[in-house]
């Protein structure tokens, strides 16, 4: 991954975290890592813990940031999450996938969108 990349990641991941906050989110962890897989933000909103995946691009060529949350992502993030539950003891709590996409996120002025349950839990889960 070259440094640009890396640092476009970093800029979407901190205007996600802006644009979370603004919308009532409160932020529980950042970039948690497990064996299984790594969630980019993890979040409350009114009561409900949201595994939240970050996607930012500047160029809009080959769809938009949400579009690239392949299956095989969706797999790891919710083997990541179901760890963080069993480990947190959650259980009992709702809990959610949402994807903050950011579009053009070195411009002046990135378009954020924020998905709401963008995904579910892998059938193999359940």
């Amino acid at each position: 991954m070259t440094f640009a990349r890396i640092s476009s990641g970093r800029k979407g991941e901190e205007e996600a975290v802006s644009y979370l906050r603004k919308n009532g989110y409160k932020i529980i962890e950042r970039n948690y890592r497990t064996k299984l897989g790594e969630i980019d933000i993890i979040a409350d909103c009114r009561g409900c813990i949201c595994f939240v995946e970050v996607r930012a691009k500047n160029n809009p060529l080959f769809g938009s940031p949400e579009e690239t949350i392949l299956k095989k992502k969706q797999f790891q993030v919710s083997k990541a999450a179901l760890a963080y539950i069993k480990k947190f003891k959650l259980e009992d709590k709702n809990c959610r996938f949402d994807v903050v996409s950011v579009e053009g996120v070195d411009s002046p002025r990135p378009e954020v969108r924020l998905i709401k349950n963008a995904f579910e839990l892998d059938n193999r889960w359940r």
